[in-house]
């Protein structure tokens, strides 16, 4: 009996929402539970709520050296044990296809994502669908599927994070509707404030601040979360202070795990975010979103999902900035998402 179908694909946290749509497909096709290889203290949180998944190995790093990092043996003895089945390769980089082939996998068991695709204008999801209804050249048995049903990325939520976040929120006193915003990025995240200013996703915290203004004076009971993670601490207290330190403004950077932030994307109104991982996060969930670009591609990078999303810039290729917008443009762009039951 062969080993499940393996799926490799290490990203940062929106890569890792939108690949749900690959391992659905990948499941549906094979008839089983799927094992993925990945990397990144996101990434369990994030995929060990889908269903499909098998076994999650985790690799700390594939550019350090073999000898040098215990997690890569682990996964080539994992390997080794695991047998041999289908294995999809989401990663292009030279130093993954070398652990494969320590840990005995075969060219021939292998769907490679092709390199020369990399800057093709087409949506992630879409790319997963392609590959995910490939076949390697020692084929194993598969049904039909239609693949379009799996195109939109989806992340559940469970009854006890829904409980948990509940009485966090009640702790909190944030009633009435919640209306998020996103303003760090992956850069963010790991340098906080430190030359994040010339970043083409960066938006000035007064930007921010007159975004807040809006929502609470169209919401009267309303409130504002900055949604972040710790490193980006001073970052929304720079927009919390821009909204003259307004009580319905709420800079949660060190309170936001991600089970609690999904819970809490799950139950908001609205979010406002630049084109970083919370945004494909509000996208899986029905989140009526705005999002803005700056030099990443929307034709590749921008979210999908099964409620409103209104996306804001990228238009001028990678001189983008999403400085370049407007913020009457996204005040009207988020007057006009639905409202959410």
């Amino acid at each position: 009996m062969s080993a499940p179908p393996l799926i490799v694909r290490c990203g940062a946290f929106g890569d890792m929402v939108m690949l749900s749509t690959l391992m659905r497909l990948v499941s549906a096709r094979y008839g089983s539970k799927v094992d993925v290889v990945s990397s990144g203290g996101w990434t369990p949180p994030l995929l060990e709520r889908e269903p499909t998944l098998g076994h999650l190995q985790m690799v700390t790093s594939r550019k350090t050296p073999y000898l040098l990092c215990p997690s890569q043996w682990a996964l080539v003895r994992w390997l080794r044990e695991r047998g041999r089945g289908p294995v999809y390769l989401g990663d292009i980089d030279a130093e993954m296809r070398a652990l494969l082939r320590r840990g005995g996998v075969r060219d021939e068991d292998i769907v490679a994502r092709p390199p020369a695709e990399e800057d093709a204008p087409v949506l992630w999801p879409d790319r997963w669908l392609a590959l995910g209804m490939q076949d390697p050249a020692h084929a194993w048995p598969t049904v039909a599927v239609d693949a379009a049903q799996f195109r939109l990325p989806r992340l559940l939520v469970t009854e006890a994070e829904r409980a948990a976040f509940a009485q966090w929120r009640e702790a909190k006193q944030l009633h009435g509707p919640l209306v998020l915003f996103q303003p760090g990025n992956k850069r963010t995240h790991k340098r906080g404030k430190v030359m994040t200013a010339d970043h083409p996703k960066h938006w000035d915290a007064a930007n921010w601040a007159a975004v807040a203004n809006a929502v609470l004076a169209d919401l009267p009971d309303a409130q504002v979360v900055l949604c972040g993670s710790p490193p980006e601490q001073d970052v929304l207290e720079d927009i919390r202070l821009a909204a003259g330190g307004n009580p319905r403004v709420h800079n949660c950077a060190n309170e936001l795990p991600i089970p609690r932030l999904l819970a809490l994307i799950e139950q908001a109104h609205s979010m406002v975010s630049v084109d970083t991982g919370p945004a494909h996060a509000a996208a899986a969930l029905g989140c009526p979103l705005v999002v803005m670009f700056g030099a990443a591609s929307p034709e590749k990078w921008r979210p999908i999902g099964p409620g409103e999303i209104v996306v804001l810039g990228g238009d001028r290729g990678a001189a983008s900035r999403v400085s370049d917008i407007a913020v009457e443009t996204v005040i009207a762009a988020w007057r006009k998402l639905p409202t959410r039951a």
